[in-house]
């Protein structure tokens, strides 16, 4: 009787590319959603129409980190002349212990500008002004606390020319392509935004808090420097 000889099995030489319809839609999905999440990352927050800084040299930005004080205690008045800063240039400081906030804000919004601190876009007014001051940052950085706030919450914005306080007056949620929120007032206020958190892709999404000044405090004196 003979015995019948085991022979190994043969992979067809087909099954590859049978296979591949159905392997490239799960490669090419997990491709889009590490591009999204980098691409929500490098995201600019910010609805500004000046996106690239103006610069004398060929360098690009000239980005200028001031040393801003948050301990004055000299003469200190309700009204005063804000100074207004160069594009790129760190005016101020947002300091929030609510949510345990302290970072430095940038006048004008680029990408650079956003992995350092937060950025206020050059369209709305600067603090002390008298208008709408809108501030941005990555919610996955500065502002990853940001939807924490409540009404009644309070703020301070520090710069060298003086100080100024804000409380919390709503919670707002809008699309990217809404800017009822960014547009100027004739009261002080403070508009803080950020994308909506996403594990995956970028969202349309923006949460934040539009504040009310509570105190306005003008230096008397040159701050220390």
């Amino acid at each position: 009787m003979k015995q019948k000889s085991s022979k190994p099995e043969k992979t067809s030489a087909s099954a590859l590319p049978l296979a591949m319809p159905l392997i490239l839609p799960v490669v090419t999905l997990l491709l889009c959603a590490a591009y999204e999440k980098l691409h929500t990352y490098l995201q600019i927050a910010f609805m500004d129409d000046l996106k690239q800084a103006p610069s004398s040299s060929s360098d690009g930005l000239e980005i200028v980190q001031n040393d801003i004080t948050t301990n004055y205690s000299g003469k200190i008045a309700k009204t005063g002349e804000p100074v207004y800063p160069a594009f790129g240039e760190q005016y101020g400081v947002l300091s929030c212990e609510a949510i345990d906030l302290y970072v430095p804000v940038y006048w004008g919004a680029t990408s650079e500008l956003l992995e350092l601190g937060a950025c206020q876009t050059t369209a709305s007014a600067i603090a002390g002004a008298g208008g709408n001051a809108v501030i941005s940052a990555h919610v996955n950085t500065f502002f990853n606390r940001l939807d924490e706030l409540q009404t009644g919450d309070t703020l301070t914005l520090y710069t060298n020319y003086g100080r100024f306080t804000y409380a919390v007056q709503k919670s707002i949620q809008f699309e990217n392509t809404d800017k009822q929120y960014i547009l100027p007032t004739d009261q002080e206020q403070l508009t803080l935004y950020t994308c909506e958190m996403q594990v995956f892709g970028s969202s349309t999404k923006r949460i934040g808090v539009v504040c009310d000044c509570i105190s306005t405090e003008f230096y008397e004196t040159e701050a220390a420097q």
